[in-house]
C-alpha cells in the first residue's frame, strides 16, 4: 500500500499542473486568432491599455491604429490584447419613447485669478491672531513657519 501512495501523489500533484497548461495554450491561440483577423474598422485594446481604431492592417506583423482625431500609430499586432464589442448591450431594448434627452450642462472652469477678498485664504482666527502662525511670530503665516519661517517661500 505504501509503494502505491507516493506515485499517486505525484500524479496528482501533476494534473493540475498539465491542466493549467492546457488552458493558457488555448488561450493564446485564441488571442493570435483575434489578432491574425483584425480588420479596418475594428476597435481594439492594446496589452498597455491603448484603445483605438485599426486604419491599416494591411502588414503581416503590425497594423495602424488610430488613437485620436488624425493622430496614427503603429503597432506590433501581438500588442493587441483584443477586440472592443462596439455594440451597447441593451440598445435593442430601447425605444423612441425611452430615450432621455437632457442638455449638457456648461462645464466651469477654474479662476486662474488671484483671491482679492480683504479675508486671507485660511480666513481669520477667532482670537483675533490674524496673520500671526501658531509660533506667535506677528506677520508670518503657518506656512512661513513650515518653511523654515522665510516669508513668502513655498516648497
Amino acid at each position: 500500500m505504501e509503494t502505491l501512495l507516493f506515485p499517486l501523489l505525484i500524479l496528482l500533484l501533476f494534473i493540475p499542473i498539465f491542466l493549467s497548461g492546457r488552458k493558457q495554450r488555448r488561450q493564446m491561440q485564441e488571442t493570435q486568432r483575434l489578432q491574425a483577423a483584425l480588420e479596418v474598422g475594428d476597435v481594439v485594446t492594446t496589452t498597455s491599455g491603448l484603445r483605438g481604431t485599426v486604419v491599416d492592417a494591411s502588414y503581416e506583423d503590425t497594423l495602424d491604429l488610430e488613437i485620436a482625431d488624425g493622430v496614427v500609430t503603429t503597432w506590433l499586432r501581438a500588442a493587441v490584447r483584443d477586440k472592443v464589442d462596439t455594440t451597447p448591450d441593451d440598445a435593442s431594448s430601447l425605444t423612441g419613447d425611452d430615450v432621455i434627452t437632457s442638455a449638457p450642462a456648461e462645464p466651469t472652469t477654474p479662476s486662474l485669478e488671484k483671491n482679492t477678498d480683504a479675508t486671507p485664504t485660511g480666513g481669520a482666527a477667532s482670537n483675533g491672531t490674524a496673520g500671526t502662525s501658531t509660533n506667535g511670530t506677528a506677520g508670518s503665516t503657518d506656512d512661513d513657519a513650515q518653511t523654515g519661517g522665510t516669508p513668502g517661500s513655498r516648497n
